[in-house]
């Protein structure tokens, strides 16, 4: 089920956050990841956040501010079964728009988004990272 982040879930979903940020991008030090806790779980209960639950469990999320993704995080053991695409299915309907920045070398992201209709529009270098990121964006 999709539904509306609750702020007592928080500690849960920033779980999932730094540990899927730590895996999904093993060219960035952890302690990036690690030094933006405090930042995100800050600025999260701000932006517009659905859970993906099965079972009383979160097994993800998506984070929007506005029609800009900044995230769809899957816990290690749920991903590639689908959780994803129905975050992402969810939000298409409710954006005529929707924008994300992923890094270039996070190549199942990539791969994810361009098969979800996004396309490339423009190749950027994260300047706190000093990563290459990949502007996408999708319409309906």
């Amino acid at each position: 089920m999709i539904r509306k982040f609750k702020i007592d879930e928080l500690e849960t979903v920033m779980e999932i956050w730094l540990k899927t940020n730590i895996a999904a991008h093993d060219f960035i030090i952890e302690d990036y990841w690690q030094g933006n806790y405090e930042l995100v779980k800050k600025m999260l209960p701000d932006a517009t956040v659905f859970v993906y639950e099965e079972h009383n469990a979160i097994l993800g999320f998506i984070g929007l501010t506005e029609n800009y993704i900044a995230g769809i995080f899957i816990d290690a053991n749920s991903q590639s079964k689908g959780i994803g695409k129905a975050l992402l299915d969810y939000v298409k309907k409710s954006y005529s728009k929707l924008s994300l920045q992923v890094y270039k070398k996070n190549s199942r992201a990539v791969k994810f988004y361009l098969r979800e209709d996004f396309v490339v529009s423009n190749e950027q270098t994260d300047k706190n990272t000093g990563e290459t990121e990949l502007v996408m964006n999708w319409s309906k």
